[in-house]
């Protein structure tokens, strides 16, 4: 074996053993706009000791698992959202429970399906994973997007959800805001649309999918009959900030959930998890034990 094979052999097995101990061998990845401080240690969202797909319908959505004990799902946010926004989360519940981080159809290494997106099939999509995963009734752990799907997972199957935790998700009926993506924006951070790319199994289908999203949000509702037909506790999270889902809108979604607790955390926006994760826990671990 000449020099080159041996050298190329060393640093697959090398890689290999990494991969083992939840170490990634490659770039770590980044969040959407992520200051240059932070780092990502464990590629969620790409790790291959961890991720597998299911079959949904019209896509095969990527998810990861981590730890022991208890399930708890984690959803991302939604557009610019990924599996590794929600790093600092699964970092701390994968000691103490069993973490499903589904990267939702249309992101990450998730396949879009066929247009038109609805809460319906993202619901299903997430419930596909958990039947993959788990027999047992899973806590929810939802930012925006995820939220809303979290919103509709346990309205549609409420014989799988025992608890969720929803951050920056109020309610929504169409006209209450209107949205119209700025694809300059959204593909201002280079560095991550890089990475995304190469992690999309379709990003030539990257454009339709916002303008479909955009639809989508324009017209979705999310009110008193969603929110009545949700049967678990419920832990509404917002920050007071948010504009997103401005302060009274998740005010009035926590007053129709029928068992639900409020939780605003002060001087945060949209992402206040990433502003102050400190608070943020503290609020999300006494719920969830």
């Amino acid at each position: 074996m000449n020099k080159f094979l041996r050298f190329k052999v060393m640093l697959m097995a090398i890689s290999g053993v990494l991969w083992n101990y939840g170490i990634s061998a490659q770039p770590p990845l980044r969040r959407a706009f992520q200051p240059e401080g932070v780092v990502n240690k464990i590629p969620y969202g790409n790790n291959p000791s961890a991720g597998k797909y299911a079959q949904a319908g019209d896509a095969n959505i990527y998810y990861e698992v981590y730890g022991k004990g208890s399930p708890i799902v984690i959803l991302h946010g939604g557009i610019l959202g990924s599996t590794i926004e929600m790093a600092p989360f699964i970092d701390s519940l994968r000691k103490d429970h069993q973490v499903i981080a589904i990267s939702t159809r249309g992101h990450g290494k998730s396949e879009m399906g066929q247009f038109p997106i609805t809460y319906d099939k993202k619901a299903d999509d997430i419930a596909a994973v958990i039947n993959a995963v788990t027999s047992q009734k899973v806590m929810v752990l939802g930012f925006s997007d995820g939220a809303y799907s979290a919103y509709k997972l346990a309205a549609k199957y409420p014989e799988k959800i025992s608890k969720m935790i929803a951050i920056g998700a109020g309610e929504q009926i169409p006209g209450l805001r209107s949205i119209n993506f700025d694809h300059q924006m959204l593909l201002s951070d280079k560095a991550y649309w890089k990475q995304q790319n190469e992690l999309m199994p379709e990003p030539e289908r990257l454009e339709d999918f916002w303008n479909a999203m955009q639809e989508f949000y324009n017209g979705m509702t999310a009110s008193k009959e969603l929110f009545n037909a949700i049967q678990c506790p419920v832990l509404v999270l917002s920050g007071e900030l948010d504009r997103n889902a401005p302060l009274m809108t998740v005010i009035s979604a926590y007053q129709m959930i029928p068992n639900a607790q409020l939780s605003i955390i002060p001087n945060t926006g949209h992402v206040c998890f990433h502003e102050n994760f400190e608070a943020v826990w503290a609020v999300v671990k006494p719920f969830i034990r």
